[in-house]
């Protein structure tokens, strides 16, 4: 768990300096955008939640956790959900359509809002979902729970939807 915490909050970090030199958002106004970030890369993480609590809270595992939280062991409860985080099929915020909607969602608040904080929020957001993306594609080969109800199939083009993902991500930084 605290390597998962540490690469998001290590990429985070260095997307924000990237896009802090490049948009030269140095001034004190920009604190939002940091703010933002943080919020973003925490959120994603909430269908865990959403999941053991509402979606299937008669799991094993969801029983455990639950049981865990009641008793304020958040710290063992967090391991638990990254250390069973494939269990967990149906959650919301990592499926592929989720992520298409989430997308246009994301321009259009970064395009028509101007708030430093929403866009930090979207786009750590989309970071958070790209960095998942990649851990999927190194430890099971594939991103076949991200695509397990969305109605087309990308079976052996995997990674080109990542790299696709990660150049939307890139855009959508210059429209900062």
């Amino acid at each position: 768990m605290k390597k998962e915490i540490f690469i998001h909050f290590a990429f985070l970090i260095s997307f924000l300096i990237f896009v802090s030199l490049f948009k030269n958002y140095f001034a004190l106004a920009y604190w939002p955008l940091w703010a933002g970030g943080l919020v973003g890369t925490i959120l994603p993480d909430v269908d865990h939640f959403i999941y053991i609590l509402f979606l299937k809270p008669y799991e094993l595992t969801s029983r455990r956790a639950n049981s865990m939280l009641e008793k304020r062991s958040v710290l063992q409860t967090l391991e638990l959900l990254a250390e069973t985080r494939y269990e967990r099929t149906k959650i919301i915020f990592h499926t592929a359509a989720f992520q298409l909607v989430f997308v246009l969602l994301s321009f259009w608040v970064l395009t028509s809002s101007g708030s430093v904080f929403g866009r930090g929020l979207v786009l750590a957001f989309l970071l958070h979902l790209v960095i998942d993306q990649a851990v999927d594609l190194n430890q099971m080969g594939s991103l076949s729970n991200w695509f397990k109800n969305f109605p087309i199939s990308i079976e052996g083009r995997e990674k080109l939807y990542w790299i696709g993902n990660i150049l939307i991500l890139l855009i959508f930084s210059f429209l900062l």
